[in-house]
């Protein structure tokens, strides 16, 4: 279909004009829902802090004063509670008409017809300004269903000050092996007499194993929504962790299970008991911020000769997403449509979900970052020239991920296990959740 003038708004007036009034009706058109002109009341769920949830509710506010009409009920939780609510009210046929969404849930929502198709509403949602290999992340079986807010390549955030206090210079992240990445961690430990365990987890998350199944010339998952990457490169994964725990230069197995999942404020990066650790480059800012008695630096992942091109990707810090069963979707897409393109709401959220997908949302943001944020922008720049297309998105029944990558992990880093018997069963018990689900 033909669609809408671009509307990348700084008055929501205009807005108002262009979707009362509407595109040119065309055949593709006639059957999308339109605004109504009663009173309409919609539901809005995310998860975040309190200054996430502050943000939010000052968005909803300019968006219920331009759209007087429509009341805009908030809905928020933290990430555990957000999910089994989300899970629950949608199970009872009641899940909110605009939620929060991430990839590793995107796929099983979308697959049991939860979401609505966005191209329904395309009327009123414009997500041209978005750069296709960031919004087609938002699809699942070539549907879009969600809409990015932001996008970055994984990092290793690295503490400067602690470096200087141990007298230990900083590698050059642009050229350094993974050879080179263990020489730090040691020397890091010997400088320190042991006080530090400098090197964090790696690949007990789904997005730094996909990064390194990358540089291998590997995928988590195929095209197909099954199971692709090899049990054997993830037990050199493993393998490369528990050397670096053997040799002293990361933390024990035990610290590094303990520190997954916990406040960002009580990592072991946070504590100053961790050096160097994997993080997505979009939560930088928060890093810094859970840590103001440090300070950090976004290095690129190590490499090796064999390193694959095109191994970083942009992973969606999160989605906007409205419900199937919404009896509003012409006020949902409304909604997602002022959270995507009203540059009021950069002015707001600014990088609190994400380093912006928009374009002129960056324009916006970039006058305004602190120290950090700048960094960030900057390292996600120099990173494109390591960026290839996104992997396959996490499928129905794969975001047991979440929750056995961890286990069998924990299990091949203790010894419990060889790592490639771990690494098998791993995937076995991640196939066998997506078959079940299918």
């Amino acid at each position: 279909m033909t669609p809408c003038p671009r509307r990348v708004r700084t008055s929501a007036v205009l807005a108002a004009g262009l979707l009362l009034t509407g595109c040119a009706v065309t055949p593709d058109t006639v059957d999308q829902p339109e605004l109504s002109e009663g009173d309409v009341t919609i539901t809005f769920a995310w998860w975040g802090a309190d200054d996430r949830t502050q943000q939010t509710l000052e968005a909803i506010e300019i968006f219920e004063e331009e759209y007087p009409n429509i009341t805009v009920e908030p809905q928020y939780a933290d990430w555990a509670g957000y999910w089994d609510r989300l899970a629950t009210m949608t199970a009872g046929g009641d899940m909110p008409d605009v939620a929060q969404f991430d990839e590793m849930y995107l796929a099983s929502y979308a697959d049991r017809g939860s979401l609505l198709d966005l191209s329904t509403v395309s009327n009123i949602l414009d997500v041209s300004a978005l750069e296709d290999p960031v919004l087609d992340t938002g699809s699942v079986n070539d549907t879009l269903y969600a809409v990015p807010t932001g996008a970055a390549p994984n990092a290793l955030a690295v503490n400067t000050t602690l470096f200087e206090e141990l007298g230990v210079d900083l590698p050059d992240f642009e050229t350094w092996t993974w050879d080179d990445l263990h020489e730090v961690g040691l020397e890091l430990h010997e400088a320190s007499d042991g006080e530090y365990n400098p090197l964090g987890a790696m690949c007990l998350d789904n997005f730094s194993l996909n990064v390194w199944l990358r540089q291998h010339g590997e995928d988590l998952f195929d095209r197909e929504g099954n199971v692709a990457a090899s049990p054997e490169t993830i037990a050199a994964c493993w393998d490369r962790v528990a050397e670096w725990i053997d040799s002293g230069a990361a933390d024990s197995a035990h610290e590094m299970v303990e520190n997954h999942g916990v406040p960002l404020d009580q990592t072991g990066l946070s504590q100053g008991e961790t050096l160097i650790g994997f993080i997505a480059g979009g939560v930088f800012t928060a890093q810094q911020a859970a840590a103001p008695q440090f300070d950090f630096v976004l290095g690129q992942w190590p490499t090796d000769d064999d390193t694959a091109d095109g191994y970083q990707y942009m992973k969606p810090s999160m989605y906007w997403s409205a419900s199937a069963s919404s009896d509003h979707p012409a006020e949902s897409a409304l909604l997602m449509d002022f959270l995507t393109n009203d540059t009021r709401v950069a002015e707001i959220f600014r990088l609190d979900r994400g380093l912006p997908a928009h374009p002129q949302f960056q324009e916006v943001v970039e006058p305004h970052l602190d120290e950090s944020g700048a960094m960030a922008m900057e390292f996600n720049e120099r990173a494109m020239d390591h960026v290839g297309d996104a992997p396959p998105i996490t499928p129905n029944g794969g975001s047991v991920i979440a929750t056995i990558q961890v286990r069998y992990g924990h299990e091949a880093l203790l010894g419990e296990k060889s790592t490639q018997q771990a690494a098998e069963e791993f995937l076995a018990e991640m196939q066998d959740s997506i078959d079940r689900s299918s």
